[in-house]
């Protein structure tokens, strides 16, 4: 079974994200991400909860989509897992800030 749903113009993972659900999700993000366009948005309303293995995958997930050239999104992020990423200091990384000096 999925968990992405098809919405208009985006993705929405349905899903926790955590150390037991990571291996599971992660190839389907992945497959998700090679058949996309250029650019793809993935709405984590859907995502019931997560640790720091789930923001670890959202982050891998940014870095293979750089890497093949396209850019993903993050829409919709669940309160508690924005403060996660404040705290871990990457919430920049899932709100679609640039990140670095400018050049």
């Amino acid at each position: 079974m999925s968990v992405f749903a098809a919405t208009e113009g985006a993705y929405r993972l349905q899903a926790t994200l955590s150390f037991a659900t990571v291996p599971e999700i992660r190839p389907e993000g992945l497959a998700l991400i090679e058949a996309a366009g250029a650019q793809l948005c993935i709405d984590l309303s859907g995502v019931s909860a997560a640790d720091s293995a789930g923001l670890a995958l959202l982050i891998d997930w940014l870095g293979n989509a750089a890497s093949s050239g396209k850019q993903l999104r993050y829409s919709r992020l669940p309160p508690a897992l924005l403060a996660l990423a404040k705290l871990s200091e990457v919430a920049s990384l899932l709100e679609g800030q640039v990140v670095g000096k400018p050049t």
